[in-house]
């Protein structure tokens, strides 16, 4: 009976995940779109709007990390259903009540960081970027401020799709997004004259379309429209709420931790002048795209993991959590031989080679996704295994974890290597390939530990 348990584990964990992973591909592929666009513009454009969009994540990061805490809680809600005795009975009062806290909490959230935004000038240049690059990378984050709200709305509604094991709506709106985001971008960076503002803003607008639509999609659907989701959301419950912050500030922690330690290598990379920031936003953009595929793993592992620990079926749990790592483990390791054997032809999918500093950007930018290629195994792993820990609302160690090999190993050996040992921009990159790594062992480790080994 083993095997047929999981095989059926496998089945079920890639139809959950196709989906999610489709919309996590296409909200990168806003991303990457805007990259391109700018790129025509320069290397300056291209290196402002990844130092903006750096300090943006890293300030979206605590109010997205609460927003991604409803899809544990909501999935153990729905898990709970399947208890024997009406033990789950209110289980879809909780799951509307998870999802209005976690809307509240990212909110909240979100308004202390706006400050920072609006002067991101000011924080960038006490960073110790250039200050002609920090104007211009304030452009990009004035506009694409206004978006966050929008966007940690879509995460949590998103997470309600997942734990009911419907992600399919959120895709399709991905979708949608998708072919919108080019032609507003192009119409605002180029036809309207607005330049890096132009891409921050078409950030903020595709962001609130793309919840417009997915509300939608809810209300219209005879299923959810029954969770009354957003009905008197204005009125937050204590209880919910601090639920929400007891599983959702150590994954904003993780989150901060996480990006912050990415957009730190960013700033850093600004410090050897834009033509390093142009390559480092290529090779980040390329291998958070790969990224992409085993973050959407470790959403259905949270969703996955979580319905079968809120039933108490403690086995489905641990199954549903080795199957998540090893498919993402699978995909990375492809992803590798990829970016080992094609790095100089996607580099060149960023810049004209006509502009000045994009050749030197461009071969930098090839040798950085080697670089890239040689950790894409670790950074699958750890994505997953800390989805399915928080399927068991495991969140608190992982994020001390995660703070010991991002900021404890990863970025202090990135700067050694670029500053004492002279490896300049690549050793700030093999620094992080190196903390991620660490945080891929540390979390296996946890996960084998609190679920059994397979």
């Amino acid at each position: 009976m083993a095997r047929p348990r999981w095989a059926a584990e496998i089945w079920a964990t890639l139809a959950l995940s196709g989906p999610i992973v489709l919309t996590n591909l296409s909200q990168m592929a806003l991303v990457v779109t805007e990259s391109m666009l700018l790129g025509r513009l320069g290397t300056d454009a291209l290196a402002a709007g990844v130092l903006g969009s750096s300090l943006f994540f890293a300030l979206l990061a605590p109010g997205f990390g609460l927003a991604l805490a409803a899809a544990p809680v909501q999935a153990q809600c729905r898990g709970a259903a399947r208890l024997p005795g009406g033990v789950g009975r209110g289980w879809m009062r909780r799951m509307r009540q998870g999802t209005r806290a976690a809307l509240w909490a990212s909110a909240l959230s979100i308004l202390a960081t706006w400050p920072l935004m609006w002067e991101a000038a000011a924080v960038l240049r006490a960073l110790g970027q250039d200050p002609a690059l920090a104007l211009l990378a304030q452009d990009y984050v004035r506009g694409a401020m206004f978006g966050m709200p929008t966007f940690c709305a879509f995460v949590a509604l998103r997470g309600f799709l997942a734990a009911m094991e419907r992600p399919a709506a959120a895709m399709w709106v991905s979708f949608g997004a998708v072919a919108l985001n080019l032609p507003i971008a192009w119409t605002l960076i180029f036809p309207a004259g607005l330049g890096v503002r132009g891409a921050g803003l078409a950030v903020a607008i595709v962001d609130g379309l793309m919840l417009v639509a997915l509300v939608v999609l809810i209300q219209r659907d005879r299923v959810f429209r029954r969770f009354r989701l957003l009905g008197r959301v204005w009125r937050p419950r204590l209880a919910p709420l601090r639920e929400v912050l007891l599983v959702g500030l150590p994954i904003a922690g993780s989150m901060l931790l996480e990006i912050g330690v990415f957009s730190a290598a960013a700033f850093a990379m600004g410090w050897f002048g834009a033509f390093a920031a142009a390559a480092h936003a290529i090779a980040i953009q390329t291998a958070s795209a790969t990224f992409m595929v085993p973050m959407g793993i470790a959403q259905a592992a949270t969703a996955r993991v979580g319905l079968a620990a809120g039933s108490g079926d403690m086995g489905a749990a641990r199954r549903a959590g080795w199957v998540a790592i090893g498919l993402g483990a699978c995909f990375m390791a492809a992803m590798a031989m990829l970016l080992l054997m094609a790095a100089p032809a996607i580099a060149a999918l960023f810049l004209d080679p006509g502009l000045p500093g994009a050749g030197d950007a461009m071969v930098l930018a090839a040798t950085l996704l080697v670089v890239a290629g040689l950790f894409q195994l670790g950074d699958g792993i750890q994505v997953v295994a800390t989805g399915a820990l928080r399927g068991r609302k495991d969140t608190r160690i992982p994020m001390l974890l995660a703070a010991l090999g991002y900021w404890g190993i990863g970025l202090p050996c990135g700067l050694a290597l670029a500053h004492l040992a002279g490896m300049g921009p690549i050793g700030v990159w093999i620094g992080l390939g190196a903390g991620t790594g660490m945080v891929a062992v540390l979390m296996l480790a946890r996960w084998g530990r609190i679920s059994g080994r397979p």
